[in-house]
């Protein structure tokens, strides 16, 4: 039986793919006690495709960055499930840190990074609720737009 945090993702339209593995000498997560660590996600839709490729402020929209940044945050759920079997076991989403592809003077990452701190809170509600840091970098890899990292309390 799909738990609480399955049925909302399920009523928000969201299949979580498989996650991806990592292309480096990382792992994509780690727990220690409590503590819970995903590595950065990049905004791959479920066929592997980057939602948006490229520079915010450069070609890329802020509409599209939003919807890389929730990509991305689906992809760090995916990953979360992978580690936990459960996703009711988060007690609480603790940071999220955004990285956003920005073409020099791009001012609006926050509001690219919306689109992964909304989710959190639509998905696990209160628990959902962050501290949260917001970088505009050159480039990442693969040329995406965002990329996404996590931390999370599990029960």
């Amino acid at each position: 039986m799909a738990g609480t945090v399955e049925k909302r993702l399920a009523e928000l339209g969201i299949v979580l793919p498989e996650p991806v593995a990592p292309v480096a000498n990382y792992v994509p997560f780690v727990r220690t006690g409590n503590f819970m660590v995903v590595s950065g996600q990049l905004c791959l839709d479920a066929e592997g495709k980057l939602v948006a490729k490229g520079q915010l402020g450069g070609g890329v929209s802020i509409d599209d960055g939003i919807k890389a940044a929730r990509a991305c945050a689906i992809n760090v759920l995916a990953q979360l499930k992978a580690a936990l079997g459960d996703l009711d076991k988060i007690a609480r989403v603790v940071r999220l840190g955004g990285f956003i592809n920005s073409a020099p003077g791009f001012p609006d990452g926050p509001k690219v990074m919306n689109g992964a701190s909304d989710l959190m809170v639509a998905v696990f509600g209160d628990k959902g609720r962050h501290a949260r840091t917001t970088v505009g970098v050159a480039a990442l890899p693969l040329d995406a737009a965002v990329e996404v990292e996590a931390a999370f309390e599990a029960a």
